[in-house]
């Protein structure tokens, strides 16, 4: 699993743009800004949807005001369902939302989760993490069924 003093691991997001889906490599994603990055296990999902991502939509100028460049809303769902998702919650210019299809970032980060027995496949586990130029500098992994150390005010304690 990522951890403090990490680099973030190769990889690629989705996202969609005015010119359709496009590819993202995290390097690019990560390199020369503060990032606070956070996941969900699934789009439209009951606290993903209901208190998660709109917690950070309503805290983005905060968290921004502490020097984050982007907040970004991970999930393995594809970027058509981030990019509505993401319109649903009104976080155009706040969250900016990333795909990660096939778990393989996610996997890539060792915070996957076998959410089968619930019909959702490989996800990822609810979490949020600060990176400043590529290098991780907090690691918050909550436990099994838990919204406490992932959300917005919570990291906004750690800025």
């Amino acid at each position: 699993m990522i951890k403090v003093g990490d680099k973030m691991p190769a990889g690629t997001f989705t996202q969609i743009t005015k010119d359709g889906p496009q590819k993202v490599s995290a390097e690019d994603f990560f390199k020369g800004r503060k990032v606070v990055l956070f996941s969900v296990p699934g789009a439209f999902t009951p606290t993903c949807d209901a208190k998660h991502l709109p917690g950070f939509v309503e805290k983005a100028g905060d968290i921004k005001g502490k020097g984050i460049d982007a907040i970004a809303c991970m999930a393995v769902n594809d970027a058509f369902v981030m990019k509505a998702w993401g319109k649903s919650q009104n976080a155009d210019g706040k969250v900016e939302m990333l795909a990660d299809g096939n778990a393989e970032y996610t996997k890539a980060l060792g915070l996957d989760m076998d959410a089968t027995g619930f019909g959702m496949g490989i996800r990822g586990q609810r979490f949020s993490l600060v990176v400043d130029d590529g290098v991780v500098k907090q690691v918050n992994v909550e436990q099994k069924g838990e919204f406490k150390v992932s959300s917005a005010e919570h990291v906004l304690t750690q800025l």
